[in-house]
């Protein structure tokens, strides 16, 4: 070998050297999936901030395998089709290597045939109506078992509640929550017309005649109480009613599943205050965690005011098992973070762990909130961890079911028959 070859050799595996670190430091992009636009801003903006603030924080600590992390923020504009449309966006243009996203049902259910088709990888941070567990999915937000029915035991055995209106914003997560809410009350014992149902539009506004049919609910004396899956900007309309018609919390107790902090900080809070809320964490959850969370949000916003609630909770759970499933996978390939991920625990802003399921949900603890004029809540009620459910027991044909990505590769494992239903998701 002649000198000139030896000298050109060393030259290129100092340039394939080079290549190789420039290509380390490449960064891993993660799409952010919230409407920053039309009825679900109010909900949804918030999310984005969160997960440019993880991002920032997971950067400062020398980011995911050595690499930084980049968000690419889309605004599929609270429009559902257009959230599949970004969605293949983000996988096919962008190349993501995960998705944050989704707030309600219908934009999920818009995603998921893309997610599925293109092998996506999606963390959904909002409590939702189950009867669902997709492989390209890692649901971080509440089951209706842990949300749901025991905001219903709650209202049933402390508060008295005898006749029942379930409420809701017209679309899947409403109308499969309060199906679900529906004959859990009967197999209690709950008579068929103690329960009104009613939905609405996203952005209804004119709730005159629905209060009036609330309120004649308990005409025959029973307690009644509102079980609300009320979604966006709907419910300040929605409130408002209620304290025009002098309806106050100790008349007929108002359950929302939809109203956290971000929303009651647009309203007056005044007629509110004792109302409910079912979450599984709120801001004034005590814990040395959330402590330092909060400040961490403030500081990250540069406003006081901001405040935390429990869809941020969801994502930053979902974000951190991202990470540690990714650095223990040693790629941000799909398959091998899938593999990963269930098992990992990480900790949750109450002072506990949240595990990722087989069945790609999470534990979580579940909290009653009671309304303060501050637009805060009081923490009237908390249970220990709750393993998410994706598929109600008390539907007969969603309770033979069962989720096992690990162990069946099935989101709907027919226990009884002992097969897998279907692998893609119902959409």
């Amino acid at each position: 070998m002649t000198k000139l070859t030896r000298i050109m050799l060393m030259t290129s595996a100092l340039t394939l050297a080079h290549t190789a670190h420039a290509q380390e430091g490449e960064p891993i992009k993660i799409g952010v999936l919230h409407s920053l636009s039309g009825t679900m801003a109010i909900s949804e903006t918030t999310l984005k901030d969160t997960v440019l603030m993880l991002v920032e924080q997971q950067n400062a600590k020398g980011g995911v395998l050595g690499r930084p992390l980049e968000a690419v923020v889309v605004d599929p504009a609270s429009d559902w089709p257009l959230f599949a449309e970004k969605a293949r966006e983000l996988l096919t243009v962008s190349e993501v290597d995960a998705i944050f996203g989704c707030w309600t049902s219908v934009s999920r259910k818009s995603v998921l045939p893309v997610i599925e088709e293109l092998n996506g990888l999606l963390f959904y941070p909002v409590q939702y109506e189950g009867e669902e567990s997709s492989k390209n999915v890692i649901y971080t937000g509440a089951a209706p078992n842990q949300q749901a029915i025991p905001a219903v035991d709650y209202m049933r055995d402390e508060l008295g509640v005898e006749s029942w209106a379930l409420l809701g914003t017209d679309y899947v997560y409403p109308r499969t929550t309060n199906n679900i809410l529906d004959a859990y009350l009967k197999d209690n014992g709950t008579a068929p017309e103690d329960i009104f149902v009613n939905y609405t539009p996203f952005g209804h506004s004119d709730w005159s005649r629905i209060v009036a049919d609330v309120v004649a609910l308990g005409a025959g004396g029973k307690k009644v109480g509102v079980v609300s899956t009320i979604n966006g900007d709907a419910n300040v309309g929605f409130y408002k009613e209620l304290a025009a018609a002098g309806v106050s919390a100790d008349d007929i107790p108002v359950m929302a599943f939809s109203v956290g902090e971000e929303e009651l900080s647009g309203l007056d809070t005044a007629d509110l205050v004792g109302h409910l809320a079912a979450w599984n964490y709120f801001q004034t959850a005590e814990s040395d965690v959330n402590t330092a969370f909060i400040e961490e949000w403030k500081a990250f916003t540069g406003d006081e005011n901001r405040v935390t609630n429990d869809p941020m909770e969801a994502t930053v759970i979902g974000f951190n098992a991202w990470v540690a499933a990714v650095e223990a996978a040693g790629t941000t390939d799909v398959d091998p973070v899938l593999d990963a991920i269930v098992g990992v625990e990480v900790p949750n802003l109450t002072g506990g762990t949240a595990t990722v399921l087989p069945n790609h949900h999470i534990t979580k603890p579940v909290l009653i909130g009671e309304i303060r004029d501050d637009g805060q809540f009081d923490i009237v009620s908390q249970t220990d961890a709750v393993p998410g459910d994706a598929w109600t027991d008390y539907l007969p044909e969603s309770a033979v079911l069962e989720a096992d990505w690990p162990g069946q590769s099935c989101g709907m494992f027919n226990t009884e028959t002992e097969t897998c239903v279907q692998v893609q998701s119902n959409y």
